[in-house]
């Protein structure tokens, strides 16, 4: 590797070149990263850190943004969202196991949620959604669907509103898959949209089975602006391998946590075929 050897700072020891392989694979967990952080973290000066950042953007890893850098590519050419995409593939194909014959289930307005679809196995399924692109997501024959009517709301093509309370309480669902826009032990499961609290809050009410949430790294640890639940009235949080060791701890201490690895391209190309 290309300037490996070795430079002293303070009492570390770090290649050149492996130093700067663990800056860039932290700006690839994180997304986004200020030099400072990474410096205490690698024991290195803040100096060391932004010459790092100089020579990966002009290599096309990384853009440097104020005293941090956001992450565009690894050295394979995946992007942060293409490797988002794998992580929550990996969530939802974890969840789909836990679906067994004649379930009925919720799943909620959420993309990760809806993945699950083509993983599922199991047979006779009845899925009770809010989120009309299950329509259109590869699904087994016997696999029931059923839309909970409601007001579309765009551009998510979500159905929200009283229509869609009342046919999710009409429903019992022997478990639900719900995604969220942040989960932690203090606030508990969180989304951005208000309307759509109401509906997530009730799925988890309306269930007399397990509660799952599915929150992939960029929503472990985050909370959002309304509450749907206590994280006491779930049973098992699925993320990835990528979730932050600290809140997952701390949600560990409350509820099942479970941690998908990474699934192969073959498996996610089998899917969607």
């Amino acid at each position: 590797m290309k300037e490996l050897r070795d430079v002293k700072i303070g009492r570390s020891r770090l290649g050149i070149g492996i130093r700067r392989e663990k800056v860039r694979q932290l700006l690839k967990l994180r997304g986004f990263a200020l030099a400072n952080d990474i410096a205490l973290e690698l024991q290195v000066t803040r100096a060391v850190i932004k010459k790092d950042f100089e020579v990966m953007e002009e290599a096309g890893y990384i853009e440097r943004l104020n005293n941090g850098a956001i992450f565009l590519r690894d050295e394979d050419g995946n992007t942060l969202a293409s490797i988002l995409m794998q992580h929550k593939n990996a969530i939802a194909m974890r969840a789909a196991q836990y679906v067994e014959q004649r379930d009925t289930i919720f799943i909620n307005s959420s993309a990760t949620a809806l993945l699950m679809l083509p993983y599922i196995e199991a047979k006779y399924v009845t899925v009770v959604t809010n989120n009309t692109k299950a329509i259109d997501i590869k699904r087994r024959e016997d696999m029931m669907v059923i839309l909970t009517g409601g007001e579309l709301s765009s551009p998510e093509n979500v159905l929200l509103g009283d229509l869609a309370l009342n046919g999710v309480g009409h429903t019992m669902a022997s478990k639900c898959f719900l995604g969220c826009s942040g989960i932690t032990v203090k606030t508990g499961i969180t989304t951005s949209i208000l309307r759509e609290a109401a509906i997530n809050e009730l799925m988890l009410t309306r269930t007399f089975g397990k509660r799952f949430i599915l929150a992939d790294r960029t929503k472990v640890g985050r909370a959002s602006n309304f509450i749907c639940g206590e994280c006491d009235r779930l049973s098992c949080l699925i993320t990835d391998a990528t979730a932050l060791k600290e809140e997952v701890a701390k949600l560990r201490q409350h509820i099942e946590v479970i941690q998908a690895p990474m699934p192969s391209q073959k498996i996610m190309n089998e899917a969607d075929e």
